[in-house]
C-alpha cells in the first residue's frame, strides 16, 4: 500500500507500517506493509514527539487522505501542556520532521475536545465556524458558515469536509 505520488527504486531506504504476516506460497512469510494507512502517521508522531511516546500527550483520531492531507486530534489531561503546540514544536521542527518522511504532505493538528460542537468547528479549520448544530445519538452535524468560507470549508473536491467528518465520526451537512 504506497502513496500513489511515490515511486521507489531498489535500495530506498523507506519507512513502512508492518500491516499484517501471512504464511503465503510455500510457507514463505508473506508481509503487508503500508505508507498511505492512517496509523503510518500516528507511529511517525510517536516516533518525533515525545510526549506522545511517553503518554502525556494522546492521538485521539487520525484521519488521511494520503498523498495529499492529513488531520490529527490530539488531547492532553493535563491543562499546563498545550498538546498542539508540542506536536508542531519550536517554530514547526517537529512536525517538519513527519511531514518531510510523508513527502511534502500537509497536516493539519488540532486539539481533541469532547463537546461534539467545539470539536466539529476545529476540524473544519482554516474555514471560520459561525454555528454548530451536533446530535450526537444520531452522529450527526450541522455547520452553518459565512458565505465567503463555504469553498473553504468544503475543501478541494470536498477534502476539507470529508476528513473532518472521518475525524470526528460524525456526517457532517455544511450550509
Amino acid at each position: 500500500e504506497q502513496i500513489p505520488t511515490e515511486h521507489y527504486h531498489v535500495n530506498d531506504k523507506i519507512r513502512a507500517y508492518v500491516m499484517n504476516v501471512e504464511k503465503g506460497l510455500k510457507g514463505a512469510p508473506q508481509v503487508t506493509v503500508s505508507r498511505a494507512c492512517s496509523d503510518f502517521v500516528r507511529k511517525l508522531f510517536e516516533l518525533e514527539i515525545p510526549e506522545i511516546y511517553e503518554g502525556v500527550i494522546e492521538i485521539k483520531s487520525v484521519s488521511r487522505d494520503a498523498g495529499n492531507r492529513s488531520k490529527v486530534a490530539v488531547y492532553s489531561p493535563n491543562e499546563n501542556i498545550d498538546p498542539v503546540g508540542s506536536c508542531v514544536g519550536q517554530k514547526g521542527i517537529r512536525i517538519q520532521n513527519i511531514i518531510n518522511e510523508l513527502n511534502g504532505e500537509k497536516i493539519d493538528v488540532i486539539e481533541w475536545n469532547a463537546d461534539p460542537a467545539i470539536y466539529i468547528s476545529a476540524a473544519l479549520l482554516p474555514a471560520q465556524v459561525m454555528a454548530v448544530d451536533a446530535h450526537e445519538e444520531e452522529k450527526f452535524a450541522q455547520v452553518i458558515v459565512p458565505d465567503d468560507q463555504l469553498s473553504l470549508a468544503i475543501g478541494k473536491e470536498g477534502q476539507n469536509a470529508r476528513l473532518a467528518a472521518r475525524l470526528t465520526g460524525f456526517k457532517i451537512d455544511i450550509k
